[in-house]
C-alpha cells in the first residue's frame, strides 16, 4: 500500500506544479492583454478670451501617462461667434451667452462620464486689461458673467481670470517646447528619457490684437529679475526672459498709426500709405481714441468723420509705423526693445504664431526665405490696386483685405526694428500655427501649469518596458508547464 502511494508522489507533484503553471500562464495573459488596452483618457477645457475674438480649446491626455511629455493632445477647438468678451462692456450676461455654442459641442466631444472631472479653465488677455484699466466694475461683471455660464455645464470650472502678460508670454512658450519635445524626450538607445540640447529649446513670438509678447532663454543672465521667469520641468532649470507690451498688439498699432495721420492732418480727406490705391473708408475719429491705448490729442477733434484714401506707399507705411515706438531711449547697460524696456539680445530659433503666421500666410510668406525676399513680396503686395486685390481674391473680407500690407510693414518694424532681429537672424523665426496637431498659444502652457502636468523631475521609466519581463515570464512559465506535462506522460507509460 505504501509503494503505490509513494509510485503516485512524482506524478502528483508534476500535476500539482502543471496546474498551478497553466494558472499562471492563463493569469499573465489576461494580465497582458489588459495592460494593452488603450487606456481611457481625461479632458481639460481652457477658452482663449482674447481681444478680438474668443477660442476653446478641448485637451486629452491618457489616464495611465498623465505626467509624460508630450501626451496631452488638442482633440477639439471652437471659435466663439462675435468680438472678444472686452466689447460687452455694457452688456456683461452677454458674454456669457456668448459661449455657449461652443460649449454645447464641447460637450458632444467629452465623453458623458469624463465631463464632471475635466478641469474648465478661461483666461482673458489684453483686451480685457484694458477695459479693467477703462472700467473695472464692468470688467470683473464680465468675468462673473462668462464664469456663471460655464459653471452651468458639467465640468469641473476653475475659474475666469485676467491672466498677466508675463503668464501669456510664459505660457506660449511652454506650450511650444512642450508640444516639439523639447523639455525631454525617450531616448529608445539609452531606454530613458533624455535631455535635449538646448538648441532645441525655442523662443515664442505672439502677436495679438491688443499686446505683444516675446519669451526665450537668452544666451547671457538676465540681469533685470522683473522679465525673468523660471521654471524646473522634467529636472532642469530654465530661466527665460519674457516681456509683454500692452498696446501693441496688431490692431491697437492700426489704430495708433491712424492717430498720426489724423495729427498730421486738418483735411477731412487723408491718405494712408498702407492701403491700398483705390481704397477709401470713411470712420469715426472718436473710434480710433475710444482705447486707454490712445493719447488724446491736446485739441479736442473737429472732426467728426474722417475719409482715409490708399495710396499704397510701402516705404512710407513702414516709416510711419516706426513712429509708433521709442527706440533711442535705454536705460540698460546691454540691450533695449523698444520704449526704454530691457531685453537681452535674440537667442536661439523662434516660433512666431498668431497674427505672425495669419498674415504671413497669406502672403505666402511662412516658408523660410531671406529677409530681401520677404520685403520685396511685401512691397509687391502693398503696391497693387485695391481693384486687383478685390478680383484676386474675391472671398477675402475686405476689412482684412486692406490691412494685410499694414500689418505686414508692422510686423517687419516690430522684428526688426523693435526685437532686433537682422538679416543674420531673420531665417531663425519659423511662422506656424500647428505642432502636433494642436494650435500654439498660451491655452495649453496655462492647463499644463494649473494641472501640474508637467512634473518637476524627470519621468519614470516607460511601462512598454514591463511587458518585456511579462512576456519572459511568460515563456518561462510555459516551458516548465509542458516539462511536467512530458515526464508525467512518460512515467506513466513506464
Amino acid at each position: 500500500m505504501d509503494y503505490k502511494w509513494k509510485r503516485w508522489y512524482i506524478p502528483g507533484a508534476l500535476l500539482i506544479l502543471g496546474v498551478f503553471s497553466l494558472t499562471a500562464l492563463i493569469l499573465s495573459v489576461v494580465e497582458i492583454h489588459m495592460v494593452t488596452l488603450p487606456p481611457a483618457n481625461k479632458y481639460g477645457l481652457v477658452f482663449d478670451a482674447g481681444s478680438s475674438h474668443t477660442s476653446l480649446f478641448v485637451y486629452q491626455w491618457p489616464m495611465d501617462k498623465e505626467n509624460n511629455t508630450g501626451v496631452v493632445s488638442q482633440t477639439f477647438s471652437c471659435h466663439v461667434n462675435g468680438s472678444g468678451i472686452s466689447s460687452y462692456a455694457n452688456n456683461p450676461p452677454q458674454a456669457g451667452v456668448s459661449l455657449r455654442e461652443c460649449l454645447d459641442k464641447a460637450m458632444t466631444v467629452i465623453p458623458r462620464e469624463r465631463q464632471r472631472e475635466a478641469p474648465a479653465y478661461l483666461g482673458a488677455t489684453a483686451g480685457m486689461r484694458l477695459l479693467r484699466m477703462k472700467n473695472e466694475t464692468a470688467a470683473a461683471q464680465v468675468l462673473e458673467a462668462v464664469g456663471t455660464t460655464i459653471q452651468q455645464y458639467p465640468v469641473s470650472f476653475q475659474g475666469a481670470r485676467i491672466i498677466t502678460g508675463k503668464e501669456e508670454g510664459a505660457y506660449g512658450w511652454i506650450t511650444i517646447n512642450y508640444l516639439l519635445n523639447s523639455f525631454t524626450k525617450y531616448s529608445a538607445e539609452k531606454q530613458d528619457w533624455i535631455h535635449p540640447t538646448s538648441a532645441n529649446i525655442l523662443g515664442a513670438l505672439d502677436l495679438g490684437g491688443a499686446s505683444t509678447q516675446i519669451s526665450f532663454v537668452p544666451a547671457a543672465q538676465i540681469t533685470d529679475p522683473s522679465k525673468a521667469a523660471q521654471f524646473r520641468l522634467y529636472g532642469f532649470d530654465y530661466t527665460i526672459y519674457t516681456h509683454s507690451y500692452l498696446c501693441y498688439g496688431q490692431n491697437e498699432a492700426l489704430d495708433h498709426v491712424i492717430r498720426i495721420l489724423l495729427n498730421s492732418s486738418t483735411s477731412n480727406e487723408t491718405d494712408h500709405p498702407c492701403y491700398p490705391k483705390g481704397y477709401s473708408d470713411s470712420i469715426k475719429v472718436a473710434s480710433v481714441y475710444s482705447s486707454p491705448c490712445a493719447k488724446q490729442p491736446s485739441q479736442p477733434a473737429s472732426l467728426i468723420n474722417v475719409t482715409l484714401r490708399g495710396t499704397g506707399d510701402m516705404e512710407l507705411c513702414r516709416d510711419t509705423f516706426k513712429k509708433i515706438f521709442n527706440f533711442t531711449d535705454c536705460s540698460h547697460e546691454e540691450s533695449c526693445g523698444f520704449n526704454g524696456v530691457y531685453q537681452p539680445k535674440v537667442n536661439g530659433k523662434f516660433l512666431a504664431f498668431s497674427a505672425y503666421y495669419y498674415t504671413f500666410h497669406f502672403l505666402n510668406l511662412t516658408e523660410i526665405q531671406p529677409l530681401t525676399t520677404v520685403e520685396d513680396a511685401i512691397k509687391a503686395y502693398c503696391s497693387r490696386t485695391w481693384d486687383e486685390l478685390k478680383s484676386s481674391y474675391p472671398t477675402e473680407r475686405d476689412v482684412r483685405l486692406k490691412n494685410y500690407c499694414a500689418s505686414a510693414n508692422y510686423i517687419l518694424t516690430l522684428l526688426l526694428n523693435g526685437y532686433g532681429f537682422n538679416n543674420d537672424t531673420w531665417n531663425s523665426i519659423s511662422f506656424q500655427m500647428q505642432a502636433a496637431n494642436s494650435d500654439i498659444g498660451w491655452t495649453l502652457g496655462y492647463m499644463l501649469n494649473l494641472t501640474n502636468m508637467i512634473p518637476s523631475e524627470l519621468p519614470q521609466r516607460l511601462r512598454g518596458h514591463e511587458e518585456g519581463v511579462w512576456a519572459a515570464s511568460v515563456f518561462f512559465i510555459a516551458i516548465l508547464l509542458a516539462f511536467c506535462l512530458i515526464f508525467l506522460l512518460v512515467y506513466v507509460l513506464h
